[in-house]
């Protein structure tokens, strides 16, 4: 089936065009899923889009939008679903909640927004089968998941014993294999085994109370089997000390640690506060964005605060059970998950009065602007933990307007506002710069060649924005989105429900590393090995996953 987007201002910024700004309009052509080269054929059917913007539908690298711990934050949040029900004058019925909507609705608001691709960035390998099962369920979305390693047993006990990188590399090879993942997540590397032998915190250069091994070993360690391997999503890490005023001289000494290997900061405001000032809570946005400008192999998204209830939700329960009291409503849940990690949820609700929340939402929005390069930073509020992936419109406004901004910031705290440099920051993001953070650069990161732009052969994957000068409301409503070149959204509806794919990473490695995983899922976990593997025929309710292949590992 061939189809035409008429006299659109395509917004590309991978192939380096940029309708917007030069008033240039142009036709989409689309046959059988994919873009393709223009031609003088008759379509099957047109859609003439008036000088509307047109741009790769959006992806969002970090949001928890599956697995374990999102299931126990819509349990405990029962009070999210009631408030925001089911909306039956939608054509999908789906409200399901705001801060933890369902899966379901959760493909759906994404798409309203002009997503298309959305990764689950911490897939506990033991969950890893109840997470692809969810994720089939979400509509509309192409998905992945990273899977959560350096805090396993199995990894750590090789450490503790000397192992080569070969050995090591062969371990996460067949992880990721065997739980379908397509990148490998660091959660505070060697802190949550460390809490089940009663340390409250670990530092860089401490050592685990029970393997002997340091965050640093961790670390290194892993960006290295990724390096070698050939994943092309770098190490993703949540690094040690989560939230604690002075954790910004450990993500210094993070960034250094890489030795010029690529790795990506997650939720990178967490990790940016200072202790200067009476409250001993400052902000170190700027010390921190000067060394990832002046480190290209650093790679960074931020975690906004966005202001009002969520849900807080992480591996780190380490950093959960230091903060269960504060949680509103007053309840919260820890589990551990024997061999493998844990998992902490505290609900919460960011207030604009309160010094810390005013700050942390600064914070935010300095390493958002003094960060230069919008290829290496990425739009996310590590839904849900900072905010909901549906204030993404609210913040690309804050972006885009200072004005506005400075107007917001005013309101705030008094005494936060003593303490950023926010309202002396002059810079304005430009649409194109909006397209890259959320589109192109997020494709580029993940190695997806045929996402994030607008070129022949591109899966047709596409967003139209009515453009206004209020960028919240433009980014709010989506004139059209397709998936896969099918009408999906029209005029900021679902219309359409389409069955998204599974991305998954597939490196060479050394298969002589199966006998002993044999012996460990026999003799420590209780489960065979061969039943733990998610085999490909269990995604997507049969279709299986797409296919990612790593240039690297053995041979």
């Amino acid at each position: 089936m061939r189809l035409r987007l008429k006299g659109g201002r395509v917004l590309d910024p991978a192939n380096g065009e940029n309708g917007v700004a030069s008033g240039a309009v142009r036709d989409i052509e689309i046959e059988d899923g994919r873009i393709v080269a223009p031609t003088d054929l008759r379509a099957d059917a047109e859609y003439d889009l008036g000088g509307d913007v047109v741009m790769a539908g959006g992806i969002d690298l970090h949001s928890h939008i599956a697995g374990g711990k999102m299931n126990l934050a819509r349990l405990l949040m029962q009070e999210d679903r009631r408030a925001y029900p089911e909306m039956p004058g939608n054509f999908c019925g789906c409200g399901g909640g705001r801060a933890v909507p369902t899966a379901h609705a959760t493909g759906c608001r994404y798409a309203e927004l002009g997503y298309t691709t959305v990764f689950e960035p911490a897939m506990v390998g033991a969950n890893a089968r109840g997470a692809h099962l969810e994720m089939a369920d979400i509509p509309n979305l192409d998905t992945g998941a990273y899977l959560v390693l350096g805090n396993d047993d199995y990894f750590l006990r090789l450490l503790a014993a000397g192992a080569g990188q070969e050995q090591v590399n062969a371990y996460v090879g067949w992880m990721l294999e065997a739980t379908q993942a397509f990148a490998i997540k660091i959660v505070n590397p060697g802190g949550i085994n460390a809490f089940k032998f009663n340390a409250r915190k670990m530092e860089l250069d401490e050592a685990n109370p029970h393997y002997g091994v340091s965050p640093r070993k961790v670390l290194t360690t892993l960006i290295r089997a990724v390096t070698e391997l050939g994943i092309p999503h770098p190490i993703h890490l949540h690094g040690c000390n989560l939230g604690v005023p002075g954790n910004d001289e450990t993500t210094l000494a993070t960034i250094a640690a890489t030795e010029g290997r690529r790795l990506h900061l997650t939720h990178l405001q967490f990790h940016s506060y200072g202790t200067e000032g009476d409250r001993r809570f400052s902000s170190s946005a700027a010390r921190i964005a000067e060394m990832v400008n002046a480190n290209p192999n650093i790679s960074v998204d931020v975690g906004q605060v966005m202001f009002g209830q969520t849900v807080t939700a992480s591996a780190d329960y380490m950093s959960q059970y230091r903060n269960r009291g504060l949680a509103s409503p007053k309840k919260s849940i820890g589990m551990d998950i024997e061999l493998d990690a844990a998992c902490g949820v505290v609900p919460f609700e960011y207030k604009d009065k309160s010094f810390v929340n005013a700050l942390q939402w600064a914070i935010g929005l300095e390493l958002f602007l003094l960060v230069e390069d919008p290829w290496r930073i990425f739009l996310t509020t590590d839904h849900p933990n900072g905010g909901p992936f549906t204030t993404y419109p609210h913040l690309i406004r804050l972006l885009m307007d200072r004005d506005f901004r400075n107007a917001q910031l005013s309101t705030l705290n008094k005494a936060a506002q003593k303490h950023t440099v926010l309202s002396e920051i002059t810079r304005e993001y430009s649409l194109e710069e909006v397209a890259i953070l959320t589109r192109a650069a997020p494709a580029r990161i993940l190695g997806l060649t045929d996402k994030g732009h607008l070129g022949p052969g591109a899966v047709a994957d596409i967003a139209v924005h009515t453009e206004d000068a209020d960028r919240e409301a433009m980014f709010s409503t989506t004139r059209m989105v397709f998936k896969n070149g099918r009408l999906i959204v029209k005029d900021g509806v679902v219309v359409e429900l389409a069955q998204g794919t599974t991305h998954v990473a597939r490196p060479d490695f050394d298969r002589a590393v199966e006998k002993d995983i044999d012996r460990w899922f026999d003799e420590a976990v209780g489960l065979k090995a061969k039943h733990f593997r998610v085999a490909d025929g269990e995604l997507r309710n049969g279709a299986g996953p797409t296919i990612l292949k790593c240039e690297g590992g053995a041979s």
